[in-house]
């Protein structure tokens, strides 16, 4: 059968509009140079990242905090985008020109690599790390520890450590052992009395700590008279009141390991000890085509199957030509995918650190503000408030708790019938998932939209359908051949002789933790019109409805693209006859290229377009002739920018659409997406005090050019600098 939502397979839209529209001379607006490659891109974004791990301005553990995100989306590239890179390199069917390019773009990536990983060493180990000592934070070798520090260690490797240590060795009689994702490991040559230089593998159990936080002599004292001996020691609390010392001096599990495998080998020799870490594919390769059971697909290939095979071998300076060659041979990696490193492999685990009690070291604390409006009282409950009217929620800086409670209202409210919603990464410990099952208790008819494919969660989406499942709640593993990436709740209230629909749509995900760190739109709304929408939609993820025009929405991957290229069109058309054509997107990442296309014509018709754009971007700003109206602008701060708005001023009857979807082809034809238009008065209110409080940041904003490199924007002498998140954070009260 059909999928349920298919895809749009009609021609694709015109990318050519009348020629009056136009210079009279051609151009080719398929020539890939007009184009930054998606892959270069997302390098300049993390190297936006690395700028605020380098800002002194930015206090010190949020600057480790930056570095570590840099690393961690390092790792995620070499496991999300390498694999992409090098399957285009070996595509079969390509012309001489395409593959020399695909090759040459391999080869600049490996090179840019390198110069990345240079920085990252650099900001460690010659920025942050002499910044973190002058602060009492010591990241200390073994050879600088004192006689007390040594036995605390070895007692804590004793007891917590080598239990759970397990030596593989590698021989004729022993297999190569396979190495996890990302696992840190030691590669040990042995000199055995009868069998001669022999090889063992140990895994650093990880269930510990990389950086272990070594307590001061008063403070042992104070542990150790506190508790029975069988339960000392014990790893030493990061966020502990120190007594009587103000240093935090850490060191790397690495060493203590290293430091005590004669207790691992009793009567052998180490002739050497050297770790590594290894980087998988991690593209799940999940082909649901006739695959009538997704969830157990998605179980017999999560865990430590998840991830192919390696990509890359970080290793430390140091080691042998002879050990790095067993490990080269038996992962079938080659010596160009090998990173020698001076400082520990993994150094995404340097967050860690951030947990210590030294507030003067990070951001001042934010809470997030509840929304007053929604709160229930005896004249009116939450459903009441937004039936009387629509609700904007922008988070972090407003609490994900409205959320939460309109989950939790819904499901013991008498006269609401049915909860319908999607989720696509949620917190383990969420508090809609208990609230969901206390809906279905109470007798509300409930069904849950799982996506098991979201990338590296599958994990727990699987955990979170069987606890529902087991909840008697009607589960829905995604749709065949989509992702499923809409965030939508659907409560459906009876109210006399009329089921009357309530909505909250988002731009972000339903998840507790990531809500307060990451910006996105929530809205709470009971427009009829919408919710006949949501209701289609829903019909069409849950079953096999074939609907596919919706009457305020715009919905993936039926028609977004076509109608979204309609509306850049019709903003052209107004231009030519008004003269005050403007677009205004803030996204994630924009890469379709009909989308692309679309925007560079109505440049050269005259248009004027603001693209604030988070990540990915592939659209070349200020391009003579073509790109000269558009400018790029991207915002990397305290928060991550997560929302996408899309702003068409229309002669005056403007629009706004919030939504999940970012312009990317995936988005656009591979998942189920939605945009929602907002009522006048919060259009007003997003577009002139949000989106244009993010336009005129001169503190986080970044500039993009027409190579697709970005710059930091230069405050004119005696401006006041503002920074647009600082800015949101203390006015909650102008978007309300």
């Amino acid at each position: 059968m059909s999928p349920p939502i298919q895809s749009n397979n009609s021609p694709e839209p015109e990318t050519t509009l009348p020629s009056s529209a136009f210079p009279a001379h051609s151009i080719n607006l398929d020539d890939p140079t007009l184009y930054v490659e998606r892959d270069f891109s997302w390098l300049h974004f993390n190297m936006r990242v690395m700028e605020e791990a380098l800002d002194e301005s930015n206090p010190l553990l949020e600057r480790v905090r930056f570095l570590s995100i840099y690393a961690g989306n390092l790792d995620e590239y070499y496991m999300v985008r390498i694999p992409t890179v090098h399957k285009r390199v070996l595509e079969e069917g390509m012309s001489l020109e395409t593959a020399n390019r695909a090759y040459f773009d391999m080869q600049q990536i490996y090179s840019e690599l390198a110069v990345m990983l240079k920085k990252m060493e650099f900001c460690w180990e010659d920025m942050l790390m002499p910044e973190l000592k002058k602060n009492n934070i010591n990241i200390l070798q073994y050879n600088e520890l004192q006689d007390y520090q040594i036995e605390y260690l070895t007692d804590y490797f004793r007891r917590n450590i080598f239990p759970q240590l397990t030596p593989l060795a590698y021989d004729s009689s022993h297999p190569f052992p396979y190495i996890t994702n990302q696992s840190i490991n030691f590669a040990v040559i042995l000199s055995d009395a009868l069998y001669g230089d022999v090889f063992v593998r140990v895994k650093i159990p990880s269930n510990v700590k990389r950086l272990i936080l070594i307590p001061d002599r008063e403070d042992l004292a104070v542990s150790n008279s506190s508790l029975p001996e069988s339960q000392f020691p014990v790893p030493f609390s990061a966020g502990m009141k120190k007594s009587k010392s103000d240093a935090y001096n850490f060191i790397w599990i690495d060493d203590v390991v290293l430091a005590n495998l004669d207790m691992v080998f009793p009567g052998q020799k180490i002739k050497e000890a050297h770790a590594f870490r290894i980087t998988r594919d991690g593209d799940l390769g999940i082909d649901d085509d006739g695959d009538f059971s997704l969830l157990k697909s998605i179980e017999k290939k999560s865990g430590v199957n998840y991830f192919g095979p390696p990509l890359r071998l970080e290793i430390n300076d140091g080691m042998s030509d002879y050990v790095l060659k067993i490990l080269l041979e038996n992962l079938k990696l080659r010596s160009s995918q090998v990173e020698a490193l001076k400082s520990p492999v993994g150094l995404v685990s340097i967050s860690e650190i951030c947990s210590i009690d030294r507030s003067e070291l990070k951001f001042e604390p934010f809470a997030p503000k509840k929304k007053k409006y929604l709160s229930v009282s005896k004249e009116l409950d939450i459903f009441s408030r937004i039936k009387k009217k629509d609700v904007l929620i922008y988070r972090p800086y407003d609490s994900f708790d409205s959320m939460i409670d309109f989950v939790q209202a819904a499901s013991v409210d008498p006269d609401v019938v049915a909860i319908k919603i999607t989720l696509y990464r949620v917190d383990r410990n969420s508090r809609i998932i208990q609230y969901l099952k206390d809906a279905a208790d109470n007798g509300k008819q409930v069904a849950v939209l799982i996506e098991l494919k979201a990338r590296f969660d599958e994990e727990n989406n699987v955990s979170k359908a069987k606890e529902l499942e087991h909840s008697n709640i009607h589960v829905v593993y995604g749709v065949p051949n989509l992702k499923t990436h809409a965030k939508m709740c659907l409560v459906l209230r009876q109210e006399g002789n009329t089921i009357v629909p309530y909505m909250h749509m988002s731009t972000g995900n339903y998840n507790a933790g990531t809500a307060k760190v990451y910006s996105d739109f929530e809205y709470f709304t009971a427009d009829p019109v919408l919710g006949q929408d949501v209701v289609d939609i829903f019909n069409s993820l849950t079953g096999y409805s074939r609907k596919t025009d919706y009457r305020k929405m715009l919905v993936a991957p039926n028609s977004l693209r076509s109608e979204f290229i309609q509306k850049i069109r019709r903003e052209v058309e107004s231009h030519q006859k008004n003269g005050n054509g403007y677009m205004l997107f803030k996204l994630n990442s924009l890469v379709d290229p009909e989308c692309i296309k679309e925007l560079y014509l109505a440049s050269m018709a005259g248009v004027q377009i603001d693209l604030q754009i988070r990540g990915i971007s592939c659209i070349k700003p200020g391009l003579p002739g073509i790109s000269e109206n558009i400018r790029v602008t991207s915002i990397v701060g305290r928060f991550l920018e997560h929302t996408r708005a899309y702003y068409f001023y229309n002669n005056g009857n403007e629009e706004l659409y919030l939504g999940s979807a970012d312009l990317m082809q995936r988005n656009l034809d591979r998942r189920v997406e939605l945009l929602f238009p907002v009522n006048a008065a919060y259009l007003r209110k997003i577009k002139d005090v949000i989106l244009q409080k993010h336009l005129e940041d001169n503190v986080k904003l970044r500039v993009g050019l027409s190579d697709g490199s970005f710059t930091r924007y230069k405050r004119s002498d005696g401006a006041e600098p503002l920074d647009s998140q600082i800015w949101m954070m203390t006015n909650q009260d102008k978007w309300d």
